[in-house]
C-alpha cells in the first residue's frame, strides 16, 4: 500500500517546476501538428473548391451549356438570383436552384 502511495506522489518538494511546463509543452505539440494536417489537407481544398463553385454561379449566363448535380443536361434559357430555367429538350423546360449546377459544358 505503501509503495502506491509513493507511486503517485509528486516530485520531491512538491513543486513541478521547468520539468512540468515542459511536459505541458509537449503534450501541446501533437495537436497542433494533427490540425496542422487536417487543415491542408480537407479544409484548405474544400475552402478552395467551393469558392471556384461559386464564381462559376456567378459567371452564368443565358445560352450555356450545363451540367446539373444530378446529371441532367440542359441550355440556361434564364438566370434569376437562385432559380436557374433549363431546356432539356426542344419546348421542355425546368427551374432548379441555381446551387445544383455542378458544370459548364465545354462545346
Amino acid at each position: 500500500m505503501s509503495g502506491l502511495a509513493f507511486a503517485m506522489a509528486g516530485p520531491p518538494g512538491g513543486g513541478t517546476g521547468q520539468a512540468g511546463g515542459l511536459a505541458a509543452f509537449q503534450q501541446v505539440i501533437p495537436l497542433v501538428l494533427m490540425f496542422a494536417i487536417f487543415y491542408f489537407l480537407l479544409i484548405r481544398p474544400q475552402q478552395k473548391k467551393a469558392k471556384e463553385h461559386k464564381s462559376l454561379l456567378d459567371a452564368l449566363k443565358k445560352g450555356d451549356l450545363v451540367i446539373t448535380a444530378g446529371g441532367v443536361h440542359g441550355k440556361v434559357t434564364s438566370v434569376d438570383d437562385t432559380i436557374v430555367t433549363l431546356e432539356i429538350a426542344s419546348g421542355v423546360n425546368i427551374k432548379i436552384t441555381k446551387s445544383y449546377i455542378s458544370s459548364i459544358k465545354k462545346d
